[in-house]
């Protein structure tokens, strides 16, 4: 049967990549995405067939790479961090009907909330929501209503696509949301770049937070009310040591 391999490669170099994720770009006649993430892995495999769409073209990728692997094509639809998050994997099976002769695998990447968090320290320990804040497909009111429950039930909060030149308000406006009910003085973390060579990050309060300006290449993440710096890290503790007690 014709493969479709819907590939999500983590934050950024091949060494973040799964061994999964890695055999299926070798084993792919072509590899298809966003710019941006083919030049990713470009370099590493020099002799496949790409083809690539700009950013807010993602259902014309989709078909794109069905319609080669209908052909008998073995193709690989590339994601940064996980195909399922904001990402390629549902709008792929939503057009599985009309390619019957082509099978859809899904491979499982490190997303930004996993991969940033690793470089802050453990700031999702406990109980976490991952919340985007484009409106380019949700209605701001939404987002709005999803950032004032996840501060109600005092979750950690992820932040994805903070800003953008469009929208370079996002942030400072769901800062003011979250500071309704959340301390000033909440343990936030930015991390830009992840995995890649420019990488850094930068522990914070939610007042100094409101005052940043990031971009879409930054992931934000807002800690709840146990959340808190232990020699430089960002940690929101489990419950491990008040049950060893």
């Amino acid at each position: 049967m014709n493969k479709l391999y819907v590939v999500g490669l983590g934050p950024g170099g091949a060494s973040c990549m799964t061994q999964e994720a890695m055999d299926a770009l070798r084993e792919a006649d072509i590899l298809c995405g966003y710019t941006v993430y083919i030049d990713l892995v470009r370099e590493l495999f020099p002799d496949k067939e790409f083809l690539t769409t700009p950013m807010t073209k993602e259902l014309e990728r989709c078909r794109l790479a069905l319609s080669r692997a209908a052909e008998g094509k073995t193709t690989a639809l590339l994601s940064s961090g996980d195909p399922g998050v904001y990402a390629m994997a549902g709008p792929v099976l939503s057009m599985q009907k009309d390619f019957p002769d082509v099978e859809i695998k899904i491979l499982p990447g490190v997303t930004a909330a996993l991969s940033g968090a690793a470089v802050l320290g453990a700031p999702l320990m406990h109980d976490f929501c991952v919340i985007s804040l484009s409106d380019l497909l949700t209605p701001w009111e939404v987002i709005e209503k999803r950032l004032r429950a996840a501060a109600l039930g005092d979750f950690v909060i992820c932040i994805y696509n903070p800003a953008s030149r469009k929208r370079p308000d996002h942030l400072k406006k769901a800062c003011r949301i979250l500071l309704e009910t959340k301390s000033k003085e909440t343990v936030c973390g930015l991390v830009r770049n992840i995995g890649r060579d420019s990488e850094t990050y930068e522990i914070l309060t939610l007042e100094e937070l409101s005052g940043r300006q990031p971009d879409m290449f930054t992931t934000v993440f807002v800690g709840s009310s146990k959340t808190q710096v232990i020699d430089g890290r960002m940690v929101t503790p489990r419950g491990y040591e008040t049950k060893e007690s």
